[in-house]
Order: structure tokens, then C-alpha cells, then sequence
């Protein structure tokens, strides 16, 4: 039996003694597309962040290539993020001081991978050719976005987490953007979790789960 990229397994998160979800399960495997739907509050992001180590829960497991998160300490956590996972964060989180592609190749230098012509390509692939000279501060806010996904994408992360990707875009670029997340998922085997209010973005995933305060729910 295959080992599935992504195991979520009982999850609960709490704020104090108000639950936000439990029981939550998951398997998520390798070329497979997942979207998580949700009610506003009901903690679709935060279960995200639970996914990338981000954000800690109160009991269940978080597992990623089949290494238990909650075994981890910090530095093992920013490692298992460094190697395997790629986040798409709804607030961009570009760095202001470094140009588009000093951003994009950030996760492939930290992997002592530079590979300039990889960073070109991939900004070709999100619409931002001729651009990588740019700091943020020249961009857009959909021109950040696909900063933020190019960056996600750029190490070929085995699980791919994407917190409302396409919200700061026109809907043709946003078909555009999903598009490349799903051709990511399909050339090279990641894991995609989308977490997104948007119907037309789901209509690209293999898998629509509603979350719930009990539990992941399919659509």
C-alpha cells in the first residue's frame, strides 16, 4: 500500500475551550488535487497552516511523506517545509528588499539548488516574463499572487498547500493559475490542497471536501 503524501489523522485545533474542528481525516496522494471548501470561519486557512507545521493542533497528527509533524522540533520542522512542502499564502509574504526573481528562486537557494533558468521559466509559466527584475513595490496585486505561487512552485515541493490562490486575480488569469497549479500536480506527482471560496477553481480538483466543525465532509 502506497504511503500518501499528505495524512491527516483526527485533527482537532482549539482557541481555549472553543473548538474550531475536529476529527478531521485526510489522505492526500501523489498527483492528486484536493479542494476544502468552507463556511468563513470555520478554520479552513488554520487547518492549512496545521498541514505545513505552521499552526499547532491539540490532538491528531499531521503526517508528510510519512513523517509525523508532531515528532518535530522547529528546526525539523522548517527542514520537512524546506524539502517538501510549497505554501501559496493568501498575504503573498513576498520579501520587499529582493526582486521578483530573487523571491522566486528564494525556496530553490535555501536548498542549495540556484538555477536561474528554472526561476525563468517558471516566471514565464505565471505570466511575469521580462518582470524578474521588478522589486514588489512595482507590482500589482495579482502580479504578486503569481509571485507568490511561482515561489511555491519553483522546488517541485511534494505537497502543495494554496490558501485562496487565485483571490487577487481576473478570472482569466485566475483560469490561467489554476491551470499551471493542476499541470504542476499532474508533471510532477505533488499533492495539491487548495483551500478556496471560489466554484470555479474547484471545478480543477480530482476531490471537493467541506469542512465542518466535525470533520471534512465530501461535496
Amino acid at each position: 500500500m502506497t504511503t500518501p503524501r499528505l495524512r491527516l489523522h483526527q485533527l482537532e485545533k482549539r482557541y481555549g475551550d472553543v473548538p474550531v474542528f475536529s476529527h478531521v481525516n485526510l489522505d492526500v496522494g501523489a498527483g492528486e488535487f484536493v479542494a476544502i471548501v468552507g463556511d468563513s470561519g470555520v478554520g479552513k486557512s488554520t487547518l492549512l497552516n496545521c498541514m505545513a507545521g505552521l499552526d499547532q493542533w491539540d490532538s491528531g497528527d499531521v503526517l508528510v511523506q510519512g513523517q509525523s509533524l508532531s515528532q518535530l522540533d522547529e528546526r525539523g520542522l522548517s527542514l520537512m517545509r524546506r524539502a517538501h512542502i510549497g505554501f501559496v499564502f493568501q498575504a503573498f509574504h513576498v520579501l520587499p528588499h529582493l526582486d521578483v526573481a530573487q523571491n522566486v528562486a528564494l525556496p530553490l537557494l535555501l536548498l542549495g539548488k540556484d538555477d536561474p533558468q528554472r526561476v525563468s521559466v517558471m516566471l514565464e509559466a505565471v505570466g511575469l516574463g521580462g518582470l524578474g527584475q521588478r522589486l514588489p513595490q512595482q507590482l500589482s496585486g495579482g502580479q504578486l499572487q503569481r509571485v507568490a505561487i511561482a515561489r511555491a512552485l519553483i522546488h517541485r515541493p511534494a505537497v502543495l498547500l494554496a490558501d485562496e490562490p487565485t483571490g487577487n486575480l481576473d478570472p482569466g488569469t485566475a483560469h490561467h493559475i489554476m491551470t499551471l497549479l493542476a499541470d504542476q500536480v499532474r508533471a510532477h506527482g505533488s499533492s495539491l490542497v487548495l483551500v478556496t471560496h471560489s466554484q470555479a477553481a474547484t471545478l480543477h480538483a480530482h476531490r471537493v471536501l467541506k469542512l465542518e466543525a466535525d470533520g471534512l465532509h465530501s461535496l
